[in-house]
């Protein structure tokens, strides 16, 4: 998704959530001077006419990883599904995270050649600070701001729903979509909001779920 076609979505979200844009583009800012790498070409040559899958991190995943053929497909993890990817024997090519479910397990997939597609938001400037610098493997930058030459919006909001975005917007062949569960009663109303947006975003690139 276009930036500019992004824009009245990323501004009803800061609307409902009360988020500042101005923390959004300092993030993007702190993580476009800390980036150790800019490697988009590695991101598109991945996902460009690729069968892709993206794993969100809902209690579901588990069944969903028995059930799911994997051969052939390009893994995107949301953050720490990585980890529970990684324990059923599966290994993500790349993890869309905004760090709050990193841990260094996630840190040696990367120095192993997964790569990492980074968020910058207001609320994570510290983690930016502190984990951007220990990736020794791929990166690439994200906002859902205002994109900067190294740091990118491909539209999404939550870790889920930006690897979809960032998939279609790369041109994927397909994408599937595994471990979302959008009806979890169990999370916060924080997670909950997020949930129904995601919901909204995933239908306007053709998910329904």
């Amino acid at each position: 998704m276009k930036p500019e076609v992004w824009e009245p979505y990323y501004l009803r979200i800061l609307d409902y959530f009360g988020f500042s844009r101005e923390d959004d583009e300092e993030a993007a800012r702190l993580l476009s001077a800390i980036l150790p790498r800019d490697d988009i070409a590695l991101l598109t040559k991945l996902l460009c006419g690729a069968s892709v899958v993206v794993a969100g991190n809902a209690p579901s995943l588990s069944a969903d990883i028995k059930n799911t053929d994997f051969t052939g497909k390009i893994i995107i993890a949301a953050d720490a599904a990585a980890r529970r990817l990684q324990k059923a024997g599966v290994t993500p090519h790349i993890v869309f995270t905004d760090l709050d479910g990193l841990d260094d397990d996630v840190l040696e997939l990367n120095a192993a050649g997964t790569l990492l597609a980074v968020h910058a938001h207001g609320d994570n400037m510290p983690l930016l600070k502190s984990w951007v610098p220990k990736m020794k493997g791929p990166v690439v930058a994200t906002t859902q701001s205002t994109p900067l030459s190294n740091v990118y919006n491909f539209g999404g909001f939550s870790d889920g729903d930006r690897g979809v975005f960032a998939a279609h917007e790369l041109g994927a062949e397909s994408v599937s979509l595994i471990g979302f569960d959008l009806d979890d009663t169990s999370v916060d109303p924080v997670k909950h909001g997020k949930l129904m947006i995601a919901r909204k975003l995933l239908h306007l690139i053709g998910h329904d779920i």
